[in-house]
């Protein structure tokens, strides 16, 4: 199946009456993760170096991931024209750095990688599709509607060739959930934070990482609604072997989900009372 590009989206029909601004600060944060997928590709050939058909599927899958930041991209600039596309992911590129050079996964086996990996599509897959549940700007909602797909299509790449590697790396199930809960908790880690940062305010102050992270997390968790949740819950029990629609997946989705809108609230009022402050 032939990949959709730029050209394929209906630009001409961008309305800006129908922008809003915080999901134009999100969109900006997504642009330079999503842009910077090229290194991902990189690391995981090193870390697949001897499995020419993963390392294949790596290449394609980091510059799938490069177009989706240009798509965000170029969206953000057109709904922000003050925003500086390049010269952001310039400087996010300059702090964040991946591991290089290594013949081993951090995670600890390849399909502990690759369970990672799932963790992180089906939580984009997610991401994006609230955000295309929110957005009233047409452009916006069919970038983030492809990129949702192309998301859910990487998770099911990555957890097919987790059952290859299921073959002969006996990692259990309790194994596989930790790596699971433990990339889970990486997501607000400080890639997503200076991302933030650099995409919004690099021209107008020092980089405070919990304030980045607090700004960030209270406009993005405030899209989801709880079906998103639920299934990205369900994709991650299912990357670990676990029942994924179940007592256990239900329950902890329902107090994901809770503990998200909590947070959002308790956030927005923190952040109030701190621009109230200043």
């Amino acid at each position: 199946m032939k990949h959709w590009t730029l050209d394929d989206i209906a630009w001409e029909r961008f309305d800006p009456g129908k922008v809003d601004p915080d999901l134009v600060k999100v969109v900006k944060a997504a642009s330079l993760v999503e842009k910077n997928g090229r290194d991902y590709g990189r690391y995981l050939q090193e870390v697949f170096g001897d499995d020419p058909e993963f390392s294949e599927a790596a290449i394609r899958w980091g510059e799938e991931e490069v177009q989706h930041g240009d798509a965000l991209g170029r969206w953000a600039e057109m709904a922000d024209p003050s925003f500086d596309f390049p010269a952001a992911f310039e400087d996010f590129a300059a702090k964040i750095k991946l591991p290089a050079g290594v013949d081993a996964s951090v995670r600890g086996s390849r399909v502990g990688e690759l369970v990672a990996r799932c963790v992180v599509e089906c939580g984009t897959s997610s991401m994006y599709s609230a955000l295309a549940g929110a957005a009233d700007e047409p452009v916006l909602k069919q970038i983030c509607l492809k990129i949702a797909a192309d998301e859910l299509r990487h998770y099911k790449l990555f957890y097919e060739h987790e059952k290859r590697y299921l073959e002969f790396e006996r990692v259990g199930r309790l194994r596989r959930f930790w790596v699971a809960l433990t990339r889970a908790t990486e997501m607000e880690d400080d890639e997503l934070a200076y991302a933030y940062f650099a995409a919004n305010r690099r021209n107008s102050g020092v980089y405070n990482r919990k304030t980045a992270k607090r700004e960030y997390a209270t406009k993005v968790y405030g899209y989801y609604k709880y079906h998103h949740v639920e299934r990205a819950i369900s994709m991650v029990f299912k990357a670990a072997g676990l029942k994924p629609h179940g007592l256990v997946s239900t329950c902890l989705s329902k107090s994901i989900y809770a503990v998200l809108k909590w947070r959002t609230r308790s956030q927005r009022k923190l952040l109030a009372a701190q621009a109230g402050a200043a």
